[in-house]
């Protein structure tokens, strides 16, 4: 295990360490002692005991394209990257002014750069900021090495977390990534030696992470005090140079005390003893700091300073307004832009609405987005796929085939077996300005990596519009016309319409496909690519190629097939059945491919329903709350005198896919015979 260095210690400016110190602990004391027994502040997160490593941190954090995931108990680190005491506490009292605009709680922090690290949007999830974190490691290395962009060498990506973190999935799955490609990332380790009430032991075995990652490859691993003036900046310093150095990434585990409870209020006696309590305030790091500086530096006056500084930027804070209400519903998608972090592409090709390309070639829905992929790939070099299996591979489905061949492996390239670590990454990456595309291979399996997704999705939002995450996954879904089973065969899109600032697309066929993939592509909120199995390679998803810059807008239904006496909505796959079905009722069904479920087509819907006066919606996903609920309730609420028939859905049932192929089409999916005898059902109303 590699040691502190004794000698060579790095400069450090004292003064503005324990200015810094100062203040981070009287914006604590006042939180504590006036505003959260005033009620101004609900929740209070004291960073007591773990200033001093998080201040030097900061301060060395200053190339430009650095960046930090921080977590709840960052506020040291927060003030040394730039933030003030007046956000701070506006944070804290949920006021405009700061980093979140009062949308998010008080120490969830993001900023964009200041004194030269970007920190990038926390989350309330503990251990889901380590694989942002090693996306923008990643980025990094990418800006290098494939960009030539030499303004990011010696950039690094660090991630703070305590003890308790290291237990989580995030970490693990950052661990692999970034010591698989030797990544300038830091994982920064407070070990205070508690998670909330829970002792080290219970997430680590033996206690300590560091001595069990002693054998890991390419990994770098330092630990030591983190609160003595005397050796911990050496230890900082080291982790720092080594990852700056293109080293690969480094573990550093500090022991630092936790002078207060979890949160404000908690008794830590009902879990620690006196003598236990009383040596944690023996090792309280202010203490060593002032004792460090020596009788010779005037101590109390500056923490007299401090103190007035800190009390004029709380008044400063209480004068911050309140949120405006109209604000809340702003920011979850690109309309409300405001200044953001990464800045909107210039180089990006725009997306150009236009018909498509006439007498184009007909391919299959899976060519379709092949192609799609090359051409954005060719005209964007910020541009990425990855995913299990996408490389040589070219994907279980072989949708990205012979990619990597033509772009690379660093443009094209296979990713560890996390879920998590494919969408965190993919997080970092764009908020880093790169465009990346992950796959994930069936739906069922994108389950671990839900955390990631709503984060990703909340980025816009929960920052105000200071920070974006243009993230396109793109996840197969549904049976496939081989096999079926619980656990590849899921179709599930109502969970993601409940999930803010996504746009969902799920389309029927090649054209679509390839003009919604890549209007995605070329825009700035993030998306979930829905891509049906059993349209893949069949003649039902086939279409004309509709050119090379085709885009299609999202929130566009299309009417596939007009008709005068019922209204049938539908989507993906299903659509294809529905068209099949409504053939026995020539000219009396319209039939409305929705296409995409995030925005979706409301007034198109609406409008056949009025000339209908019948409604009818078909769809793959299980029956109840469904996304045709969401439609139906639309359609009672906004077009109820028109109707001339109860709306009805078609789905299917409340239970997974059955591996058996003739069990899953008499019982489970909708059949062209169900299709067609609920449209009959209700023309004859």
């Amino acid at each position: 295990m590699a040691k502190p260095r004794k000698d060579d210690a790095p400069a450090v400016d004292w003064p503005a360490v324990a200015r810094l110190m100062l203040t981070s602990r009287a914006i604590d004391e006042i939180e504590e002692n006036e505003l959260v027994p005033a009620g101004k502040v609900t929740y209070q997160f004291s960073a007591k005991g773990h200033e001093l490593s998080q201040v030097l941190l900061g301060l060395r954090l200053t190339q430009g394209h650095d960046a930090a995931t921080v977590y709840y108990r960052s506020r040291p680190f927060m003030l040394a990257a730039g933030l003030t005491p007046r956000e701070a506490f506006a944070a804290d009292m949920a006021r405009t002014g700061s980093p979140s605009e009062g949308r998010d709680v008080g120490v969830v922090y993001s900023m964009p750069p200041r004194r030269g690290v970007t920190v990038l949007p926390s989350s309330g999830d503990v251990g889901a900021q380590y694989t942002p974190a090693a996306g923008w490691a990643q980025a990094i290395t990418y800006y290098q090495n494939e960009l030539k962009d030499k303004s990011w060498d010696n950039a690094l990506a660090v991630a703070l977390g305590g003890d308790g973190s290291v237990a989580a999935n995030g970490f693990w799955a950052a661990l692999t990534i970034a010591t698989t490609l030797e990544l300038p990332m830091l994982f920064f380790i407070e070990d205070n030696g508690y998670g909330i009430s829970v002792p080290r032991h219970f997430q680590t075995p033996g206690g300590n992470i560091a001595d069990n990652l002693a054998s890991f490859k390419n990994l770098k691993i330092l630990q030591g005090p983190g609160t003595r003036p005397d050796t911990t900046p050496a230890l900082i310093d080291e982790a720092v140079s080594h990852v700056r150095s293109g080293n690969g990434p480094c573990l550093l585990r500090l022991e630092v005390v936790r002078l207060h409870g979890h949160t404000f209020g908690e008794d830590q006696t009902a879990y620690k003893s006196a003598e236990q309590i009383e040596a944690e305030h023996a090792r309280d790091p202010l203490t060593a700091v002032r004792t460090h500086l020596g009788k010779s530096f005037d101590w109390d006056s500056l923490r007299a300073e401090v103190e007035q500084d800190v009390r004029a930027q709380l008044a400063a804070a209480e004068s911050n307004p309140d949120p405006a209400p109209d604000t809340a519903l702003q920011h979850a998608f690109s309309g409300h832009a405001a200044s953001q972090v990464p800045p909107p592409d210039s180089t990006q090709p725009a997306a150009a609405y236009s018909a498509p390309q006439p007498d184009g070639p007909r391919i299959n829905f899976s060519e379709a987005i092949r192609r799609t992929l090359e051409s954005e790939l060719a005209a964007n070099p910020k541009l990425l796929v990855f995913g299990e299996d996408v490389g040589p591979r070219g994907g279980v489905h072989r949708v990205t085939l012979d990619l990597q061949a033509k772009f690379g492996d660093r443009r094209v390239f296979d990713t560890s077996l996390s879920e998590e670590g494919i969408i965190g990454r993919a997080a970092g990456l764009a908020m880093a300005g790169l465009r990346p595309v992950p796959e994930i291979q069936f739906r069922k399996y994108a389950d671990p990596a839900h955390e990631q997704i709503h984060d990703t999705g909340w980025v816009r939002w929960r920052t105000a519009g200071k920070f974006a995450a243009p993230v396109v996954i793109r996840i197969p879904v549904g049976y496939s016309k081989k096999t079926g089973d619980p656990w590849h065969s899921v179709s599930g899109e109502a969970i993601y319409a409940h999930m803010v600032g996504w746009q969902i697309a799920y389309p029927s066929n090649a054209e679509d496909a390839a003009g919604l993939l890549r209007t995605a592509l070329r825009q700035s909120d993030p998306t979930i690519f829905l891509e049906h199995r059993a349209l893949y390679d069949t003649p039902t998803g086939r279409k004309p190629w509709p050119g090379a810059d085709y885009c299609l807008h999202f929130g566009q239904a299309s009417i596939v097939q007009p008709g005068t006496d019922l209204t049938l909505v539908s989507w993906g796959e299903m659509l294809h059945r529905c068209l099949e079905a409504s053939q026995s009722f020539a000219g009396a069904v319209e039939i409305i491919d929705l296409r995409t479920i995030s925005p979706w087509d409301k007034e198109t819907v609406l409008a056949s329903v009025r000339r209908t006066g019948k409604a009818l919606i078909a769809h793959e996903d299980t029956r109840t709350a469904g996304f045709g609920a969401e439609i139906a309730a639309a359609i009672v609420e906004e077009a109820f005198t028109d109707l001339d028939a109860p709306v009805r859905r078609i789905a299917v049932p409340d239970i997974p896919i059955p591996f058996n192929i003739p069990l899953m089409n008499a019982a489970v999916l909708p059949s062209i015979e169900d299709l067609r005898a609920e449209i009959q059902s209700l023309l004859e109303w």
